[in-house]
């Protein structure tokens, strides 16, 4: 876990739960980012659930994966987006 934190070039796209009721209102200008400080504060947290959004091979290759993220694939986000409840906040690993 230090090491992921110590590379300060991983951005994260933090998007609350509640935007997701209307998923074509999402682009890239409108979506909250969280820094690595305050993601880390929050990963014990229950309401927020974390999502490895990286490609099957960048994230096979990676030596840095965050403790209890869930891997999903982006590309088929529309098979899976709606197995993640409504009221936590999910955050997207994607660098």
């Amino acid at each position: 876990m230090g090491k992921l934190l110590a590379v300060t070039t991983i951005m994260f796209l933090a998007v609350f739960a509640m935007a997701f009721r209307s998923e074509a209102a999402l682009t890239m200008d409108n979506v909250p980012r969280i820094g690595i400080d305050e993601l880390k504060a929050r990963l014990n947290d229950p309401n927020y659930i974390i999502i490895d959004v990286r490609t099957a091979h960048d994230w096979d290759d990676s030596d840095v994966k965050i403790k209890g993220a869930i891997r999903e694939d982006s590309y088929k986000i529309g098979s899976w987006l709606s197995k993640y409840p409504k009221d936590k906040t999910l955050v997207f690993y994607c660098k």
